[in-house]
């Protein structure tokens, strides 16, 4: 056991020491609350600790409370980081990196011009500074292939990058600091009347006011357990790291469904494939070609650099898209919080003050969209479509 709590009893446990975990159990220590995280293994050893760490915005088209919710977020971002580092002293190699967009073809060239145009009101391009142009053929060449990008590219300035393994170092650190963090220990069970968990790894029972369950997809299961309905599944995610010295400086680029994100350290991202089908977490070496392989067509300045590193990891993704926030149906003080798939990182800060606020009865200062509420996932709305 590592923190400041000298006993067993807490006024909110969050299971999961992943993105989501972490970011609850600091905005509760913020709230002034007695807060554990118990995690089975270690910090990030599920799918928040992958390679890729982009911070990516939604269109700025069809605007809706999901994309407010993102954009708010992620403007801000880096001045939750700046705090967090300032606390525990821990780099998180955040950066607002931009991002290019290949455009491939008249109509995408059309839709973005209209996007451009859309973007100095959704992005608040004058009180903060974000934009998103459509820029000539050829342009930023000397890292995106002309050829990937015929009709030229967009490049907007709101997306960010994050080392994952570093933003969750420093969480970790002001969780250690001010609250309990428990690995090593898995939870089973949490009873409401007592308070008490269930667990392993503990020398003696602990006990809460509330509970949060964050432990990626394996919180799926209990959540079944308590609701009779399974909201989400996992799907395997892989990455790579490539030594990307002198890149440090690029934007990301998105460009055939993978990203490419340069990182401080000088290394380069390269994700994320999603498999619905897996047998292990296990990196697939093909799979590792096929990125490597798909990234240099596009951005062959990668070509003949070495792979550092190779990771894949089962990614929470709720049958609804969007996560799942808030106190599960029928119960008084069970919460969860799941999903989030490819954009966690992003949002996790704002998503963990909403429901501290909710737990504790405050009015959030950014409300969550419908969407990621319980009612969206659970009952009649869980069998309707999705908007689009």
């Amino acid at each position: 056991m590592t923190g400041t709590a000298h006993s067993n009893s807490f006024d909110l446990v969050v299971i999961g020491a992943g993105i989501f975990g972490l970011s609850i159990a600091t905005a509760g220590l913020k709230a002034a609350l007695k807060v554990a995280v118990v995690e089975k293994d270690r910090v990030g050893a599920g799918a928040s600790g992958g390679l890729l760490g982009a911070l990516m915005p939604h269109m700025p088209a069809r605007w809706n409370q999901k994309k407010e919710f993102q954009f708010q977020a992620l403007h801000g971002l880096e001045h939750h980081i700046q705090c967090l580092e300032a606390a525990t002293g821990v780099a998180t190699g955040y950066r607002r990196c931009g991002r290019i967009l290949p455009l491939t073809t008249q109509d995408k060239l059309d839709h973005h011009l209209a996007r451009a145009a859309e973007s100095a009101a959704r992005w608040r391009t004058v009180d903060g500074g974000y934009s998103y142009e459509v820029e000539a053929p050829g342009s930023r060449s000397n890292w995106l292939a002309p050829d990937a990008a015929p009709f030229g590219i967009v490049y907007e300035t709101l997306a960010a990058r994050v080392s994952p393994r570093s933003y969750l170092k420093a969480l970790a650190a002001f969780v250690r600091t001010h609250g309990t963090l428990l690995e090593g220990v898995s939870f089973s069970a949490f009873d409401e009347a007592s308070g008490r968990l269930s667990t392993e790894g503990l020398s003696r029972p602990i006990a809460s006011k509330a509970v949060v369950l964050a432990h990626g997809h394996d919180a799926y299961q209990p959540i079944a357990d308590l609701t009779g309905d399974m909201i989400g599944r996992g799907e395997k995610g892989q990455a790579i790291l490539l030594d990307g010295e002198g890149l440090a400086d690029q934007p990301a680029i998105y460009c055939d469904g993978l990203y490419v994100v340069p990182h401080d350290d000088g290394s380069v991202a390269i994700g994320s494939t999603a498999d619905r089908a897996y047998l292990d977490t296990a990196p697939d070496p093909a799979r590792t070609e096929e990125l490597l392989r798909c990234a240099i067509r596009f951005c062959p300045s990668l070509a003949g650099r070495d792979v550092r590193a190779a990771w894949a990891g089962i990614r929470p993704r709720c049958n609804k898209r969007d996560p799942m926030i808030g106190r599960l149906p029928d119960r008084s003080h069970t919460y969860a919080a799941v999903g989030g798939f490819k954009i966690s990182f992003g949002i996790a800060h704002l998503i963990a003050d909403a429901l501290i606020a909710e737990i504790v009865g405050w009015t959030p200062a950014v409300a969550l969209p419908d969407s990621f509420l319980p009612a969206h996932h659970f009952g009649a709305k869980a069998l309707l479509p999705d908007e689009t």
